[in-house]
């Protein structure tokens, strides 16, 4: 087994921890996807219940307010996860940076100084960052797990369909 340093123990950390939250916000994202299909079915099923006592233009505006209300969940939904995931990846990115350019700094400190401190410190530090790093790998499989649990069936193919795609789809059907 390889020595690892403390920067690489502390990028992969970050990594693990913006994986996590990738797949928080995939759960979020399925689960409100799910949500948006319950709603649409109970719907559908209600007004076809009802639809001989209702006539034909209150058939039709229920069914088109229903699908303006759930365009506009589905786009919030996919607008609010989105945004997660960018801004997931631009923290993990810029820490990952950030950890790379301490490592640097802390080199040219000690070739100024000569006081080799801070390499000691960070050599002690490596057992404890790989402990947290253990836990942290096994908090992303915790949670990737629980994307799969709400995604059921299909959770090999948990895969964002924008709704305008979906719209798209629909309009072709």
């Amino acid at each position: 087994m390889t020595a690892k340093n403390l920067s690489t123990v502390v990028t992969d950390l970050i990594e693990s921890y913006g994986n996590t939250s990738k797949n928080v916000i995939n759960a979020y994202r399925t689960g409100g996807e799910r949500i948006v299909g319950f709603v649409e079915q109970r719907w559908d099923r209600a007004l076809e219940a009802s639809s001989p006592k209702l006539s034909a233009d209150v058939v039709e505006n229920a069914t088109a307010a229903q699908k303006l209300v759930g365009s506009y969940y589905a786009q919030g939904l996919a607008l609010a996860t989105n945004s997660a995931d960018t801004l997931v990846n631009e923290i993990v990115r810029f820490a990952g940076k950030g950890v790379q350019q301490v490592a640097a700094n802390a080199g040219r400190f000690e070739e100024k100084t000569g006081v080799p401190a801070l390499s000691k410190l960070a050599t002690a530090a490596v057992p404890a960052a790989e402990m947290v790093s253990k836990l942290a790998a096994q908090l992303e499989e915790k949670s990737a797990e629980l994307v799969k649990k709400i995604a059921g069936d299909d959770a090999a193919s948990v895969k964002h369909v924008s709704p305008f795609k979906k719209a798209r789809a629909t309009k072709a059907a």
